[in-house]
């Protein structure tokens, strides 16, 4: 892990294309500000891992689940 020091207003740049600001420092929180391309998902951890966890547990459907939810959709 990489461990930088900012003060407010400096930033960090990541590849060409991503680059994190320090916009705001109030007590122990840090507000960082990303400028990134549209393309780049950007995401909290908690939220991450959420998504992450809700990806994992679809695909281990059961066969008859996903045959139920293919004839589902199709009459839609």
């Amino acid at each position: 892990m990489l461990v930088l020091t900012r003060k407010l207003g400096e930033s960090i740049a990541i590849d060409d294309h991503i680059k994190i600001v320090v916009v705001q420092i109030k007590g122990k929180q840090v507000r960082l500000g990303i400028k990134a391309p549209k393309e780049t998902k950007i995401h909290r951890e908690e939220v991450y891992q959420a998504i992450k966890d809700q990806n994992e547990e679809a695909s281990q459907a059961a066969p008859d689940q996903l045959l139920q939810l293919d004839q589902e959709l199709r009459k839609k």
